[in-house]
């Protein structure tokens, strides 16, 4: 997927701007299409730099006016990348421990056997929500997921399963061939909300949801998670909710050729938000906003 090298680099970052630059402030969310730039690579092993991706970037954009909405909104990416090193460079116990010290004391699970019987489904894609399966199956094969559904999958490792963020991200660190420590450390302490800069405690990611809106038609669990590609796109990210017969007719039989849903989200996300509740009760700081309902 990559050629590695200051060539391969120049490339990508060309094929980019010629390309998904235009439109990547509204595709980058969209995992089935090519959407984002791939130069993640690069910048890890030092190929590019950022600020030669910002110069091109700008440069093209001033010759453009077409590019300019797409180029703002990567050019703020690039910025917290860039971000996340300061944050280690000064904070560099950040690694292990939360950025904000209350979260030391985070209730997370505590069985050790569901907890490693969790994150073991989570990473070889079997948890039987399809769009947090693809992503991890996607990130086994390719060393590489998409930025959106990162997210949802951290998130629904940590507050679905509430299996510590430090568990999680010693898995990407072992599995992305773009893992850099600065970035992430900090896209895992965002996700569990104990970051610098954090997510809500309260925004729970809901995985049907997030499938239905950023892979509408199932193309990218179709790609990854081959056993439900029958099965129709109104189902395809809740196979549960489809009838027996189309089960049937689409060669799907839950629990064998694919798993239930290991946890329900309902009642995940209710033990998460008890969870992150009693956080902000025993340090004293109370939420500052109310929660909304699940993305």
């Amino acid at each position: 997927m990559w050629q590695p090298g200051e060539a391969g680099a120049s490339e990508r970052l060309a094929q980019f701007i010629d390309g998904a630059l235009s439109c990547y402030s509204d595709a980058r969310d969209r995992p089935d299409r090519v959407g984002t730039s791939m130069l993640s690579p690069h910048l890890h092993f030092g190929e590019i730099s950022p600020r030669q991706v910002w110069a091109a970037i700008e440069h093209a954009r001033s010759r453009h006016d077409a590019l300019s909405k797409g180029s703002a909104s990567f050019l703020r990416e690039v910025g917290w990348r860039e971000f996340s090193y300061h944050l280690l460079h000064h904070w560099p116990a950040s690694t292990d421990q939360p950025f904000r010290p209350e979260f030391a004391e985070f209730p997370w699970e505590t069985d050790q056997s569901r907890l490693q019987r969790n994150a073991t489904a989570w990473r070889k894609g079997q948890t039987g929500y399809p769009i947090v399966d693809a992503g991890m199956r996607q990130l086994w094969q390719c060393g590489w997921m998409h930025n959106r559904v990162r997210m949802v999958a951290a998130s629904f490792l940590t507050k679905h399963l509430l299996v510590p963020w430090q568990m999680g991200a010693t898995w990407f660190w072992d599995t992305l061939v773009d893992a850099n420590l600065p970035n992430n450390t900090q896209g895992w302490q965002w996700v569990a909300g104990s970051g610098a800069d954090a997510a809500p405690y309260f925004r729970i990611f809901n995985p049907v949801l997030q499938g239905q809106k950023f892979d509408p038609d199932g193309d990218y669990v179709r790609t990854y998670v081959p056993e439900l590609g029958r099965l129709p796109a109104r189902y395809i990210h809740a196979p549960w909710t489809a009838p027996a017969e189309t089960l049937a007719e689409s060669g799907v039989e839950l629990g064998r050729t694919y798993p239930n849903p290991i946890v329900d989200h309902d009642q995940a996300r209710r033990r998460a938000l008890e969870a992150y509740g009693a956080l902000q009760s025993a340090s004293g700081k109370p939420p500052k906003a109310k929660p909304r309902p699940a993305r």
